[in-house]
């Protein structure tokens, strides 16, 4: 039998199976009481047996050290179960809190198939539901940003309270249940000013990682900043792609002249690791826990999350063109400017830079196989005034021009795997061994995950 008559004998008993999993997930899903949550949504059976199939293969053919086979950054089948098994699951860094400032201040997002309003209530909880009215399905907000003292569906005008429950709804009849059709919610944490989601019916663990980054974050008072400039820009490569150039410096030198002003790219900096720290950046952490100001290396237990506080190269006191600090309002108590940037990323969403003057939050969301959305914004002091305590070129200079090269690099490498010569390289472990750890932290997280779907189906 050839191995492609054996997929499919394999692919029919799936088919089978997962007809009886997802409808009972569907099933189960929607008659749960207790929280509302929707279920994910899945493709047809027996695509997905097809799937996770050939997902296993190909990360069992898998090389070590090796970047990822073509299909990884290509294919539309491990696109949409890089969705379903990562970005439907896993907690997504979605805005700061400071951008919901008042009661009736919401934000929308779109994930996928998932359009979400986050929004602050009137007792000041912040809050994530589907944009979808539980009539006939309408988005209920329609802006990416915005006020309102109710949630009002403009089709029929059903109107919800910010906590999400259904308030009114005209001509329904004598039986008709409001307490029943409140808006979907979706999981929402805060951590010291960030907020988070997660799409997935049962989150995983959370709390880990926020006592870990909450003590690093708090000295910069997030909660009380502002949104300065924001900036978007859809870069044509893979998310991966995206990830793996930022997780490295290596090409920094021969790609970035402004931001390498000011930021080191020696990788026993930009890729330190708990065991081997080097000297000057050990003496800067010693110098910043005398300040009360934590610095030294954490991160979690699988590579999903880093935090480090790095000093930038001598002279430097921020992000900007002249390395003079961007914003003469610091932020929070971290009033060194000689403090460097607390660098924290979290997969798969965001990585962060946060200084003495102001911070830089970035958000990556997969739109298609080879296309990704960056967003990026800057914060400073709420009390900070443009003309006054920044100019707002200086403030993101240096960022938008690195982006606009970042993208010209992804996309260039985009291309050259779009190309049947292409095989995967090796990673160089001095250089890209954050690199490497995505990789793993993406291929652990996807075996387990279609791991646990084989198991379910056999």
């Amino acid at each position: 039998m050839s191995h492609f008559e054996q997929w499919l004998l394999m692919s029919e008993k799936y088919n089978r199976a997962m007809v009886r999993v997802s409808l009972a997930e569907s099933v189960l899903a929607r008659c749960s009481s207790g929280t509302g949550l929707i279920p994910i949504p899945q493709a047809t059976a027996g695509t997905f047996a097809m799937m996770t199939a050939r997902m296993k293969e190909l990360l069992a053919d898998r090389k070590p050290g090796y970047a990822l086979e073509q299909a990884f950054y290509t294919d539309p089948d491990i696109f949409r179960t890089d969705m379903e098994t990562i970005f439907y699951r896993e907690w997504l860094f979605a805005i700061a809190a400071c951008e919901l400032e008042k009661s009736g201040s919401y934000v929308t997002h779109q994930v996928g198939a998932y359009g979400v309003i986050i929004v602050r209530g009137a007792d000041g909880e912040i809050r994530a539901f589907h944009n979808t009215c539980r009539h006939r399905g309408s988005i209920l907000c329609k802006s990416e940003k915005g006020n309102a003292p109710k949630l009002v569906c403009p089709y029929h005008q059903w109107t919800y309270e910010l906590d999400g429950k259904l308030l009114w709804a005209r001509d329904m009849g004598p039986d008709f249940d409001a307490s029943q059709l409140g808006l979907r919610p979706v999981h929402c944490r805060e951590v010291a000013g960030l907020i988070y989601i997660c799409l997935a019916h049962e989150p995983p663990a959370f709390d880990a990682f926020a006592d870990t980054i909450r003590p690093y974050l708090e000295p910069h008072d997030l909660g009380n900043a502002k949104v300065a400039a924001e900036t978007t820009i859809v870069e044509k490569g893979n998310w991966k792609l995206v990830w793996e150039n930022n997780r490295e410096c290596y090409h920094c030198g021969g790609n970035h002249p402004g931001l390498c002003r000011a930021f080191s790219d020696d990788p026993r900096v930009t890729g330190a690791s708990a065991s081997d720290v080097p000297e000057n950046l050990q003496k800067h952490h010693e110098r910043m826990a005398a300040q009360n100001i934590p610095s030294e290396f954490q991160v979690g237990p699988d590579f999903q999350y880093r935090i480090l506080r790095a000093p930038l190269l001598p002279g430097a006191k921020s992000f900007t063109m002249d390395l003079k600090p961007a914003v003469s309002r610091h932020m929070g108590r971290v009033s060194d400017v000689e403090a460097g940037t607390l660098m924290k990323y979290h997969y798969p969403t965001t990585w962060n830079h946060f200084l003495s003057d102001h911070a830089i939050v970035f958000r990556v969301t997969p739109l298609s196989p080879t296309e990704t959305q960056v967003t990026t914004k800057w914060l400073v002091h709420k009390d900070a005034v443009e003309g006054q305590h920044y100019d707002l070129d200086r403030l993101t200079e240096v960022w938008t021009q690195t982006n606009e090269e970042d993208r010209r690099v992804v996309e260039d490498n985009q291309k050259g795997i779009n190309s049947p010569a292409y095989e995967p390289g090796p990673y160089s472990e001095l250089q890209e061994s954050s690199v490497m750890e995505f990789v793993e932290w993406y291929v652990r997280t996807l075996s387990r995950r279609n791991e646990s779907v084989m198991m379910e189906v056999a």
